[in-house]
C-alpha cells in the first residue's frame, strides 16, 4: 500500500519538476543541406562561365573601340628651324639639348681673338663617339650610357694649328676614371702617340698626362700632321685638349698653357 501511495507522489513531483533546458549546452545538428548547396554553387559557376564565354564570343565579332586621345597630344617644345645664317646645330636639333648642358659649356675656354672656324658650346655624345672611336659601334653605346654631358670648343690659328677641347661629364667619378684609364692605356700604341708620354705639370700623375706624337702622320697629297694631347680627370669630368699642326711640329709649351688655362676654368 505504501508503494502504491508513494508512486503517485513521485509522479506528481516528476510532473511538477520542469525538464532541463538542453538547448544552451548541446551542439545543434546541421541540416542536411550540403548536397543541395553544392548543386546550387556548381550551377552558379557554370552560369558565370557560360556568360563569360558568350561575352567573349560577342566581343570578338565587334569592331575594336578606339582608345581615347592622350591628355597632351602636343608636347611643348621648340619647333625645328630651317637652316639659314641665324641657325646653328643647337637650334636645328633643339629637342636634343637640356638646359643643364649650358653649365658645362660655360667652363670652356673662350675662343681667342682672331680664331677661325670657331665653335664653342654643348655637343652630342653620339656625334663625338662617331668621330672619336676607330670602331664607333664598340664605344658609342657605352659612352652614351656613361657620359651625361659634353661641351666642345675648337678653332684654328693661321691655317696650321688646330685646337679642340672636349669636356666630358660622366654620371659618376667611376665612369670618368674608366674613360681616363682607357686613354692612358691606348695612347702609347703606334697608331696613336707611339710613346709613353710625360706627366702634365701641376697635375698628379694619376690624374693627368701629356703625349706628343713620335712621328708625323703623312699621306700622299696632304700636309704632315702631328698631334699633341693633354688629358686630365677632375672629379666626374674628363678634359681633353688636342693640338694638331699640319706642318709636322707641335708647340709643347702652347699645349701645356692651354691645358693649364682650361684646368683653371674647371
Amino acid at each position: 500500500m505504501e508503494h502504491d501511495q508513494t508512486i503517485p507522489e513521485q509522479r506528481k513531483e516528476e510532473e511538477s519538476t520542469p525538464e532541463p533546458d538542453t538547448s544552451a549546452t548541446s551542439v545543434p545538428r546541421r541540416r542536411p543541406l550540403r548536397r543541395t548547396t553544392l548543386l546550387i554553387a556548381g550551377a552558379a559557376v557554370l552560369g558565370v562561365l557560360a556568360g563569360t564565354v558568350t561575352g567573349y564570343a560577342v566581343q570578338y565579332h565587334r569592331e575594336p573601340t578606339p582608345l581615347p586621345p592622350l591628355a597632351q597630344q602636343k608636347m611643348d617644345g621648340p619647333k625645328p628651324a630651317a637652316v639659314n645664317d641665324a641657325t646653328s646645330r643647337r637650334s636645328i636639333n633643339a629637342n636634343r639639348w637640356h638646359k643643364a648642358d649650358d653649365g658645362l659649356a660655360k667652363k670652356l675656354l673662350e675662343l681667342p681673338g682672331g680664331a677661325q672656324d670657331g665653335f664653342s658650346g654643348p655637343a652630342s655624345t653620339d656625334t663625338f663617339s662617331a668621330d672619336y672611336f676607330l670602331e664607333p659601334s664598340h664605344g658609342v653605346g657605352s659612352l652614351i650610357r656613361q657620359a651625361g654631358r659634353l661641351a666642345t670648343a675648337r678653332w684654328s690659328e693661321n691655317d696650321r694649328n688646330f685646337i679642340e677641347i672636349n669636356l666630358l661629364q660622366f654620371r659618376d667619378r667611376g665612369g670618368a676614371d674608366d674613360f681616363y684609364a682607357d686613354i692612358v692605356q691606348y695612347m702609347p700604341g703606334k697608331d696613336n702617340a707611339g710613346n709613353a708620354g710625360k706627366e702634365l705639370p701641376g697635375v698628379p700623375a694619376d690624374f693627368g698626362h701629356l703625349w706628343i706624337d713620335s712621328t708625323a702622320h703623312q699621306e700622299p697629297g696632304y700636309h704632315p700632321l702631328r698631334q699633341g694631347r693633354a688629358v686630365v680627370r677632375r672629379g666626374d669630368i674628363v678634359m681633353s685638349v688636342e693640338y694638331t699642326n699640319n706642318r709636322g711640329s707641335v708647340d709643347e709649351k702652347a699645349l701645356v698653357e692651354l691645358a693649364k688655362r682650361q684646368m683653371e676654368r674647371l
